[in-house]
């Protein structure tokens, strides 16, 4: 009897372990790989659109509440905000942006990632001159309800010397 006690309470000791163990769900998979490249892939179609100069779309790459932080200007944020800074670049005489990221990190939990990376701009200075400017960006991604990757913190800034102030 008593030997059919100390089985049974085994059984039912076994039985506890299995079934909290196995009902437990598995942990998530990791899709870090995946979005890296997503983003990678929306961050190509975000430079044509720049290089093609079409305002609305370069503006749909943002989220909603986004931030720009251009350097030597205020905080944009929100899409018009932002809007009105692509505006204003693309208004420039001769301008002109390509940029290329280097590196890509996604968060574990697969709903932030930030990318890195250089830029080149071009326009022309007051006196019709061509100028180039080469600089460093990070953005700050945010994966969106219906999976889409879209910028929630853009900032850039250059490499080269701040001009002399005049005298």
């Amino acid at each position: 009897m008593r030997l059919i006690s100390c089985i049974s309470g085994w059984t039912i000791f076994t039985c506890i372990v299995t079934l909290t163990t196995g009902c437990s769900s598995p942990p998530p998979s990791d899709t870090r790989a995946a979005d890296e490249a997503a983003i990678r892939q929306t961050d190509d179609a975000w430079l044509k659109a720049v290089v093609a100069r079409q305002l609305d779309a370069v503006v749909s790459f943002y989220d909603e509440g986004a931030s720009m932080f251009p350097p030597n200007a205020p905080i944009a944020t929100g899409r018009e905000e932002i809007r009105k800074v692509w505006a204003q670049m693309f208004a420039m005489p001769g301008s002109g942006l390509t940029f290329k990221t280097t590196h890509v990190e996604v968060a574990r939990s697969s709903d932030l990632a930030y990318a890195r990376g250089t830029y080149e701009f071009s326009a022309n200075d007051p006196k019709g001159k061509p100028v180039t400017d080469r600089g460093k960006f990070v953005v700050v991604w945010k994966k969106q309800a219906d999976g889409a990757w879209k910028a929630a913190a853009d900032i850039f800034n250059s490499d080269l010397p701040p001009a002399p102030s005049p005298k």
